[in-house]
């Protein structure tokens, strides 16, 4: 058999036939920087890696602690909660995981809207919508964090 009649992955492909052209999710236009002046993507990509490590040592050892050592979820109520934060290195435990979590996931959430949302207008409001939720939900965890209450009535 000669090297011209052998079957490769890219039979069918040649000068008459060229490969299709795979077309960027979104043409630059006018309005589209050619480049930008910080590098907030490669930041973003770089806090992604770093948090994700750093939640994964968190989160297991959270889990490690809660569901092994402590006796389970059965375990787990209000006077539990109420000796667990009256330290301040668990107050910091969670509150470092719950930013981060809420960080990481609205970091990966930003990335999926600008992939896929196809017009400004609604790329906008989605990421209004995530960055809303995400400042709410941020302060709230720190507040309950801050300001939980053993003696509550």
């Amino acid at each position: 058999m000669s090297a011209t009649s052998s079957v490769s992955a890219t039979e069918g492909i040649g000068p008459d036939n060229p490969a299709p052209l795979v077309e960027p999710p979104r043409a630059r236009s006018a309005r589209t920087p050619k480049s930008t002046r910080t590098n907030f993507e490669l930041y973003g990509w770089i806090f992604m890696r770093l948090s994700g490590i750093v939640l994964v040592v968190l989160v297991l050892g959270h889990l490690l602690i809660q569901l092994v050592l402590d006796g389970g979820v059965s375990k787990v109520s209000f006077a539990f909660v109420a000796g667990r934060w009256a330290s301040p290195f668990w107050m910091a435990w969670d509150l470092i995981m719950l930013w981060l979590a809420m960080l990481h996931g609205a970091n990966g959430l930003r990335t999926i809207i600008n992939d896929y949302a196809q017009r400004d207008g609604t790329r906008f409001w989605l990421k209004m919508l995530l960055y809303t939720a995400t400042v709410f939900t941020v302060l709230l965890g720190t507040l309950v964090i801050f300001t939980f209450d053993p003696n509550i009535r």
